[in-house]
C-alpha cells in the first residue's frame, strides 16, 4: 500500500508536533509568569506567543505549497529537504524568540525563501509541465453585432 502525498503527510505531522511544543512553552511561561489571559507585560511571556503566532502564520500557506506541488509533481528529494529545513528554521525562530539569535535570524531568512521559493515555483509548473494544465489560447475580436 502506498501513502498519497507522503511529504505533505509528513511535514504537517512535524508541523502539528512543533505547534503542541510551542503551545506547551506558550503555557509554561504563563504559569510562571501567573497570567492567563493576554501577556500580562511580560516580556517571555509576549516573545513566546509571537513564536507561536508566526509559526502558525506561515505554516498554512506553506503546507498548502508543498502539498499542491507533490499533487502536481510527485515527491523529490528537494520537496523532501525543503520541508524539513522548513520546520527545523520554524524550531529556530522559536529558540531565536529566547535569545538565541542566530536562530530567530536563521528561522526568518528560511520561512521567508521557503515561502517565497515554493510560491515562485507553484506559479510556474502549469505553464512549464509537459501537458500544462493551464494553456494560453490566442484569441480573435470579433466585431460586435447589433
Amino acid at each position: 500500500m502506498s501513502v498519497a502525498l507522503p511529504i505533505t503527510l509528513v511535514a504537517a505531522g512535524g508541523a502539528a508536533i512543533i505547534n503542541f511544543w510551542l503551545s506547551m512553552r506558550v503555557g509554561n511561561v504563563r504559569r510562571t509568569a501567573k497570567v492567563s489571559i493576554g501577556d500580562g507585560g511580560d516580556l517571555g511571556l509576549i516573545a513566546r506567543m509571537r513564536a507561536q503566532a508566526n509559526f502558525i502564520e506561515y505554516t498554512p500557506i506553506v503546507l498548502v505549497l508543498i502539498g499542491a506541488i507533490e499533487l502536481s509533481q510527485g515527491s523529490s528529494t528537494w520537496l523532501w529537504a525543503v520541508s524539513a529545513i522548513y520546520l527545523l528554521g520554524r524550531v529556530g525562530h522559536a529558540l531565536g524568540m529566547d535569545g538565541m539569535r542566530i536562530g530567530r535570524a536563521a528561522g526568518t531568512i528560511t520561512s521567508m525563501l521557503t515561502m517565497l521559493g515554493l510560491g515562485v515555483y507553484a506559479l510556474v509548473i502549469p505553464f512549464t509541465t509537459p501537458n500544462p494544465a493551464v494553456k494560453i489560447v490566442p484569441m480573435a475580436v470579433l466585431p460586435h453585432v447589433g
